[in-house]
């Protein structure tokens, strides 16, 4: 059978005016997972990545951490993570820009944790489908638009070989949902809890897929080091 390993980008520049690019921790991230790889003998046949910067970074440390020979790299924007400015502006219209979310984080005595609990709101809300005319793009056309996207990297990869994706927590989770028939409060719960650079691992036969596991983040654990371990 084949494999997809959905892999979470590294750490993103978080609290900065340039979310969309890793911060030191990411690119350490991405190659302790590529150092991962090679140890463990996963052996890999395709790279893809979402459109963003941070995918793409993600995949370049992850490659050049690996002592194997280097793989193709491509490139399908359905792994795009969703606007989270938008689905934040549209619950609470005053957060919506970078300076905006860094004034928040500056007022409070536990920003990460406020802002923590403003977002797991404003995802719950788009995800209900009830404001779906406020949205540049509602929950369900995100979606479906993430696993075309995986169908897609399924449908082109070899019968037996392996494609390592990188991209965002949002199209992990929904893509566990097409798999699992997870609700969407389960899944906005899910998204949540993904660690950068955790590996979601599927298997498939081209007409079936089945998740394997799922957040695995032992590249991390092992170092015994928890500030290594994030998800923001």
């Amino acid at each position: 059978m084949g494999q997809v390993y959905l892999v979470r980008h590294g750490q993103a520049s978080f609290g900065s005016r340039d979310y969309d690019r890793l911060s030191p921790l990411g690119e350490e991230q991405s190659r302790m997972l590529g150092r991962w790889f090679s140890t463990a003998g996963l052996g890999i046949d395709r790279m893809v990545t979402g459109g963003l910067r941070r995918h793409l970074q993600t995949a370049e440390a992850f490659q050049a951490a690996r002592t194997d020979a280097p793989v193709p790299l491509a490139q399908d924007s359905g792994f795009d993570e969703f606007d989270f400015l938008d689905v934040l502006r549209c619950f609470r219209p005053e957060l919506d820009s970078h300076d905006s979310i860094r004034g928040f984080l500056a007022a409070g005595d536990n920003p990460r944790r406020a802002f923590q609990t403003v977002f797991a709101a404003a995802v719950a809300r788009w995800a209900a489908g009830d404001h779906d005319h406020e949205y540049r793009e509602s929950w369900r056309v995100f979606r479906d638009r993430c696993v075309a996207a995986f169908r897609r990297q399924v449908e082109a990869a070899p019968k037996s070989g392996s494609t390592v994706v990188f991209t965002s927590g949002g199209p992990i989770a929904a893509i566990c949902q097409h798999l699992l028939g997870l609700s969407d409060e389960a899944t906005v719960g899910l998204n949540n809890i993904l660690v950068n650079s955790g590996v979601t691992r599927i298997v498939h036969d081209r007409t079936r897929a089945s998740l394997l596991s799922l957040n695995s983040f032992a590249h991390l654990e092992m170092t015994g080091d928890k500030s290594k371990i994030t998800n923001r």
